[in-house]
């Protein structure tokens, strides 16, 4: 690891304006990415600048809609009474990822800006472009089980790990942030970005702007959600698939419906044309397999992952069944299909 300075702020202004000054300055709150990036001298920093002081109340509600506090810890957000009570699907994909540990550490900011655990990304002595720009993707034609298979590119197949940012994609969350130019809003599904030919540029965040809030908006899907995580095994493990319901029913018709998968792009992966053609109709397993073809069409699967499309249909069929009785998902229960 290579020397740094540490800089603990005393507020949010003070923090942008620490950035502002040092291009290589990182903002630090949990650090349970950044510091092992530090580690494996994957990232080379002059300073961190500690935002862990800005911490005030877990979350604030405005008009019906939340805010919630970018740097509360995750498990702080997961149990708080509101999410488990008005969204249920936040909290669920939120104790899905890492360790009781992990979450009592990262924050719901730092959460957003996760680096791909792609095995070649952490490995130095490989070729990466998302590390190294230009150097060429190891991953295309190495060992890609757990990469992606959807909005890829000849660049980068890496795939975005976060649980939390699933269910924050179906919510139609949005991040606020601020820099030296003031506060601005980013729709979540602005946030992130797909590799292109600049799969190091990870997401739409300017110079210095740091995260300081997510807004939910009122409706939080309380009655028909589910979080489906499938994984090579049980616990403290990545998604090969993953995939957020948020639902509303009325008289037995799907009056609006969300679906967002995780572990399979570099971002959230939402497809306006399949929730839109499941809005009017019956929540079947015939019209869930319907959309589902729709969310993976162009897919492309490589040498080790390939299986992941298949996976992908399975899942958001099994998921969207769920979410039509989120008793369902309670330990012991039986899945739906």
């Amino acid at each position: 690891m290579n020397d740094f300075n540490f800089y603990k702020s005393q507020g949010i202004s003070d923090a942008v304006e620490k950035i502002a000054d040092q291009p290589d300055a990182k903002f630090i709150a949990g650090g349970t990415n950044l510091i092992d990036l530090l580690k494996y001298n994957l990232m080379t920093v002059s300073t961190l600048v500690d935002v862990n002081s800005i911490k005030e109340d877990t979350l604030s509600e405005t008009d019906g809609a939340v805010l919630l506090n970018a740097f509360a810890t995750n498990a702080n957000t997961a149990y708080h009474p509101i999410i488990e009570e008005r969204y249920p699907l936040l909290s669920k994909a939120i104790l899905a990822g890492a360790s009781a540990q992990i979450r009592n550490m990262a924050s719901n900011g730092g959460n957003l800006l996760q680096k791909t655990r792609c095995y070649y990304y952490y490995d130095a002595n490989t070729p990466c472009n998302k590390r190294e720009p230009g150097s060429g993707c190891s991953a295309i034609n190495g060992y890609n089980r757990n990469l992606a298979i959807l909005g890829t590119s000849d660049h980068c197949i890496a795939v975005f790990p976060s649980d939390m940012c699933v269910a924050l994609a179906a919510l139609n969350a949005t991040v606020c942030v601020t820099g030296p130019d003031g506060d601005r809003k980013i729709p979540f599904s602005e946030f992130h970005r797909l590799p292109g030919n600049t799969p190091h540029i990870d997401n739409n965040l300017l110079t210095a702007e740091l995260i300081t809030g997510i807004e939910l908006p009122s409706k939080g899907f309380e009655k028909n959600y589910s979080y489906l995580k499938l994984r090579d095994r049980n616990s403290y493990a990545f998604a090969l698939i993953s995939v957020a319901t948020a639902m509303e029913l009325e008289n037995n018709q799907i009056t609006e419906i969300r679906i967002a998968l995780g572990g399979v792009a570099a971002k959230p992966w939402r497809v306006q044309k399949a929730e839109d053609f499941l809005v009017g109709k019956t929540p079947t397993k015939e019209n869930f397999a319907l959309a589902a073809e729709l969310i993976v069409e162009g897919a492309k699967g490589f040498e080790f992952n390939a299986f992941k499309i298949e996976l992908a249909k399975r899942a958001i069929i099994r998921n969207c069944l769920m979410a039509l009785n989120p008793a369902s998902q309670l330990p012991g229960a039986q899945p739906s299909a």
